[in-house]
């Protein structure tokens, strides 16, 4: 199934995931080291009085952050068409929507706005520290995740890493695992990732960027 990113953007709602898969060398590297077709993935935000948004983690800096309203690396809140373009025309990736399902109520819209004022901001680790944190993550994967004692703040994050401590915030996966063992693969529908409560994502629909 493909649709074009408008008519996506329209279906979009909050916790609906969005995947990416790119060409370059790093992008390549990522996925052999994932074993899996994708590189990248964000969560959708959508609320009641603003465009849908984008909750992710990148170096670069090229959007305004929607929380913070400034340009930013790292953990970030993008207006959630202009992150697609962005990752389609200027990284060359190829992008697909997961939606979840039931509809994320209220309850997980609260726990998604306490995850972004905590997280918003946190530095994106170095390239050279990911593999490092993945291998570490499988390793020790059960292990209690570290986070600072006080706030519940990641020191670094990655895009996955994201996604996963915000779907545990929404009571969507069980708490217990490292951040870190999560990486973009965990979200493709080719990977076996058990929601809680009957919750389920739905298979990947393409996206069709307009002409340029």
């Amino acid at each position: 199934m493909m649709v074009d990113l408008d008519e996506a953007v329209r279906m979009t709602r909050t916790g609906d995931l969005w995947v990416f898969r790119g060409r370059t060398t790093a992008d390549r590297a990522i996925q052999t080291l994932t074993n899996s077709p994708v590189n990248h993935v964000g969560m959708a935000v959508v609320l009641d009085d603003m465009p849908p948004l984008m909750w992710h983690a990148e170096l670069g800096r090229s959007l305004p952050d929607m929380w913070t309203g400034t340009h930013q690396r790292g953990v970030q809140l993008h207006d959630l068409r202009d992150a697609v373009l962005v990752w389609g025309r200027r990284y060359g990736q190829r992008a697909w929507l997961r939606q979840l399902f039931p509809e994320a109520g209220a309850a997980m819209q609260d726990a998604v706005l306490r995850t972004i004022a905590r997280l918003d901001g946190t530095p994106f680790p170095s390239t050279a520290r990911l593999a490092g944190r993945w291998f570490s993550g499988r390793v020790r994967g059960r292990l209690p995740r570290l986070r600072e004692p006080a706030s519940g703040t990641l020191e670094t994050a990655y895009c996955a890493e994201v996604v996963a401590v915000t779907y545990e915030d929404m009571g969507l996966l069980a708490r217990g695992k490292r951040a870190n063992w999560y990486d973009p693969g965990k979200f493709w529908s080719g990977d076996d990732l058990r929601l809680l409560g009957g919750a389920t994502i739905g298979e990947e629909i393409a996206v069709a960027l307009p002409a340029a």
